[in-house]
């Protein structure tokens, strides 16, 4: 048994294409589950067939709400003991998601290696047809490599799955997590702009048509996704190499037609669950009393400004009295620094508001969240304030935010729930909110920052809580409080998850990364 171990990231699966989705996909791609003969197209579709992507139960209720959403506090969450220490089990599955395909997750580093490897077979016909599944493979397996160093930092990525590739057992070394970055951001152009000249056969762009289940073959989608991926990638390094992330964003901001963005609700990277979905989220929610109204986003937040998109983030809540139902008035937050005692009393009393029936709890429709216009418009509102206009900046804020309220009540008006379902504002209302709320982009530089890295991370929420943790490491903002933990050593949330035991014991590399294997040591980009 020690001898026939091998470290997560080596073991990659050698045919992908035998791994079980956990989805019936039918018709909507060339299922690879109905054959043995590997290839390009296949590959590509279950790169983007990732249950670390689409909100179902086991991501959301053993990662997205419990370690990143705590962390960030996007969701609520009771006072419990070790409430920021990282569940080791499911933190090494999260791990094992992205270099293995026998997990909830697909393996999109183990899908692109097989890809590469089945691309070196193919003539130079072949090739020019297979170009466009390996570029857009090549972007979503990006955007997870770059979640993966947010996560942990340095990553095994330029050696981890030769299995795959090349049917060799490596150890693979652990990659500086600003040069995983780096490789991530030259990738993203390169795939940009690939799609800006792909000229598809017919038979390739009906094949690229049925595997692509994110933008059903529309190739101008991918593009903006590249640049809009790479834009995110540069605000996130711009504290720590400003004059790189400066020159490059601008660039693209100044030719928006050689770099088109994500800028349009239309356009939004949402990848929806197959028709055969039934499930719905409450148990994830209800399990870890993550559905009830979370303290800063409600009270410092949302409430202040009367903000439209607490209607379809949030139900006020209630509890039954005999056969009465009494509904609270107002959208009660469950403080966090109430001993968990209280908080659980206050819950059974039915005091605080609780997650949206419709737009979250019993909505079997929820897309999984790849990247959205409103972050795109707030990436620019930062980039313009620092770099560029104020005036700039104020319109791309706007902008943002509008697109955010349309972007949650168009969750609420997709659920299949049978709970009610509201109109979204008016443009005039919106425009109302937008110039005479507490949200109005107004104040000083610093101040006209802080709501837009506060409206990015209301954006990102729990759908997106990785994000949300990522950018509130990078920022700081909110300015959230975190109320200790008393336990010794976990006392807040940590600045990193800290590598799975498995390859801390099997992975021989791992010593030459062993002294920032803490929770208290900071991602590369993390120096605000």
């Amino acid at each position: 048994m020690k001898k026939t171990f091998i470290k997560i990231s080596a073991m990659l699966a050698i045919v992908a294409t035998l791994s079980s989705c956990k989805d019936q996909l039918g018709d909507l791609y060339l299922n690879p589950e109905q054959t043995t003969t590997p290839s390009v197209e296949k590959f590509f579709t279950q790169i983007l067939n990732n249950d670390r992507i689409y909100p179902k139960y086991w991501d959301m209720r053993t990662f997205a709400l419990t370690h990143a959403g705590v962390f960030s506090q996007v969701i609520s969450f009771t006072n419990d003991k070790f409430i920021y220490r990282e569940q080791a089990q499911y933190t090494e599955q999260r791990w094992g998601d992205f270099y293995t395909t026998n997990g909830n997750g697909s393996g999109p580093l183990a899908h692109y290696r097989e890809i590469e490897k089945q691309y070196a077979k193919l003539s130079a016909a072949e090739k020019q047809n297979a170009d466009v599944f390996v570029n857009a493979a090549k972007v979503a397996m990006l955007e997870q490599t770059a979640q993966m160093v947010d996560l942990w930092g340095d990553i095994p990525f330029s050696e981890a799955g030769m299995l795959n590739l090349n049917g060799s057992i490596t150890s693979p070394k652990f990659d500086d997590a600003k040069e995983v970055y780096y490789t991530v951001i030259a990738g993203l152009k390169d795939a940009s702009n690939y799609f800006a000249t792909a000229n598809l056969s017919s038979v390739t762009a009906g094949s690229f048509k049925k595997q692509d289940i994110l933008f059903q073959g529309d190739i101008t989608k991918w593009r903006r996704l590249a640049n809009s991926l790479r834009l995110r990638a540069l605000m996130r390094i711009s504290f720590v190499d400003e004059a790189k992330a400066k020159a490059e964003v601008l660039e693209m901001l100044n030719n928006p037609t050689q770099y088109p963005l994500l800028e349009e609700t239309t356009q939004n990277a949402l990848l929806n669950p197959v028709t055969t979905y039934i499930d719905n989220l409450r148990n994830a929610f209800y399990e870890s009393n993550n559905h009830l109204g979370a303290s800063f986003l409600l009270d410092k937040v949302l409430k202040p400004a009367n903000d439209p998109r607490i209607a379809v983030i949030y139900d006020k809540g209630g509890r039954q009295d005999g056969s009465k139902w009494v509904a609270n008035a107002d959208y009660n937050a469950m403080p966090l620094d109430l001993n968990s005692t209280d908080q659980a009393t206050n819950i059974t009393n039915g005091k605080y508001a609780v997650l949206d029936s419709a737009t979250f709890v019993y909505n079997s429709k929820l897309p999984g969240v790849i990247f959205t216009s409103a972050e795109t418009h707030l990436l620019k509102a930062e980039a313009y304030e620092r770099w560029g206009t104020t005036t700039d900046a104020a319109t791309a804020y706007n902008k943002g935010v509008a697109q955010s309220i349309a972007y949650y009540y168009a969750l609420n008006n997709l659920s299949n729930s049978t709970a009610p379902k509201l109109a979204a504002p008016s443009a005039a209302a919106v425009n109302d909110f937008l110039a005479n709320s507490t949200i109005k982009y107004a104040g000083s530089s610093a101040q006209k920052l802080a709501l837009i890295w506060t409206q990015k991370w209301v954006q990102f929420g729990f759908m997106q809580s990785v994000q949300a943790w990522s950018e509130l490491r990078r920022t700081k903002y909110p300015q959230l409080t975190f109320v200790a933990d008393n336990t010794s050593g976990f006392a807040l949330p940590p600045n990193r998850l800290t590598y799975p035991g498995r390859e801390r014991t099997f992975n021989p590399n791992y010593s030459a990364v062993s002294s920032k294997d803490t929770r208290d040591a900071k991602i590369f980009w993390d120096v605000k």
